[in-house]
């Protein structure tokens, strides 16, 4: 994977007039993070054999009530602490709805995505466009800041991935969540709590959902709600697969999602440079994500008994 991102920025680079400004660098770096620190809050969900649809509408919906409450007097604390409980409750949510109720996790967190974004536009914002407080600047400084000339999320990305590669090795809890993305019932059946593991996850990609959401909206002192309409959601699960973090569960691994970002960040930077019809720019997308599913399917078969998540939970 890095050798075809290796020969794609070698492409891009002679091809392509501007590909190596500092300008875009930075711009693909702060992409390559972005979609990064997604991708690991949906990587432990895929590796638990589970998929979070509704990742953005948590990502936006977050994000744009920190920066509405901070326009209605809220001390940043309160503002980032209330934030976080959101990310957390919407992924418990989802975490019910597939462990418990018993929905299967595409359909679930569809649904739930449509319902988050109802909700915040509905009951928490009073607009589509929430604008960081003038006040507020120096957080922007979390999405536009730099240590040693390293952009700071690009040094939130890699600390993120090593923690929760770490948390993922080293810990009962992360062991268990490979042993039920293998097979859910067999870690059932050894004593492992599989019910609130998955609701576990799912709160997981919630709070990370909720930091790239807060990155994201200091990069540009603000947040447009319809992102959540966006087809940013397929980007992270192409990064996902692309990393080779296989959607039948139990199998990958978080540095593999550094060579995913990779990828696809450069193939979409690529893109606009070129100045790709956003339509053209999907059907590319689409091809490629099929293509990586076909790939997972053919090298990561599972039986019939082992892909029963939802009656072995």
């Amino acid at each position: 994977m890095l050798s075809l991102t290796a020969a794609l920025v070698f492409l891009f680079s002679v091809a392509l007039k501007g590909f190596l400004a500092i300008g875009n660098i930075e711009n693909l770096l702060f992409n390559v993070s972005l979609l990064g620190i997604l991708a690991v809050g949906m990587g432990v969900v895929v590796i638990g054999r589970g998929v979070d649809l509704s990742q953005i509408a948590i990502m936006g919906t977050s994000a744009a009530l920190v920066l509405s409450l901070l326009n209605g007097g809220t001390p940043l604390p309160w503002a980032l602490l209330l934030s976080a409980l959101l990310a957390l409750a919407m992924g418990a949510f989802n975490g019910i709805m597939v462990a418990f109720v018993e929905i299967p996790a595409l359909f679930a967190t569809l649904a739930t995505g449509i319902l988050f974004f109802g909700f915040g536009m509905v009951f928490l914002l009073d607009g589509a466009v929430q604008y960081l407080p003038a006040k507020q600047q120096g957080l922007a400084q979390l999405a536009q800041g730099t240590l040693l000339g390293v952009p700071y999320p690009a040094l939130i990305f890699i600390g993120l991935m090593a923690a929760v590669q770490l948390w993922l090795n080293r810990t009962a809890l992360g062991f268990l969540v490979y042993a039920q993305g293998d097979n859910a019932e067999a870690a059932r059946l050894s004593g492992a709590p599989v019910r609130p593991l998955t609701v576990l996850t799912y709160m997981i990609s919630g709070a990370i959902a909720c930091l790239a959401g807060l990155i994201f909206a200091t990069a540009s002192a603000a947040i447009d709600m319809r992102v959540v309409q966006s087809t940013m959601i397929f980007d992270v699960i192409l990064v996902v697969v692309l990393g080779g973090i296989s959607l039948v569960g139990g199998r990958g691994s978080m540095w593999s999602v550094l060579a995913g970002a990779l990828l696809i960040a450069t193939l979409l930077d690529g893109m606009v440079i070129l100045d790709v019809n956003s339509d053209v720019q999907d059907v590319i997308k689409g091809f490629v994500l099929v293509g990586a599913v076909l790939l997972d399917r053919a090298l990561h078969r599972v039986d019939e008994e082992t892909a029963k998540q939802g009656d072995t939970l």
